[in-house]
């Protein structure tokens, strides 16, 4: 059984959302539903699925135990955009 639901959302937020639910030939209370349905969805894992490219790098490199992944990251990206 459908209800309505109102909703406060920014007019711009709304307008792009419409949009792209347009170009996946769907609604924006499909989108909307359909995003609500993913976030309660009872059958979450633990561990959040992941593709089947990140699968296949899974276990291909092993890090250093003081690896610092927040400052390289910094540097990484300080370097690109700096």
């Amino acid at each position: 059984m459908n209800t309505k639901l109102t909703l406060t959302i920014e007019e711009a937020v709304i307008k792009k959302a419409k949009k792209y639910a347009g170009k996946r030939k769907g609604s924006l209370s499909d989108l909307i539903e359909n995003y609500l349905k993913a976030l309660t969805s009872e059958e979450k894992k633990d561990e959040e699925e992941l593709t089947p490219v990140v699968k296949s790098l899974r276990g291909s490199f092993t890090l250093p135990k003081n690896f610092d992944y927040k400052k390289e990251l910094t540097n990484r990206l300080s370097e690109k955009y700096l």
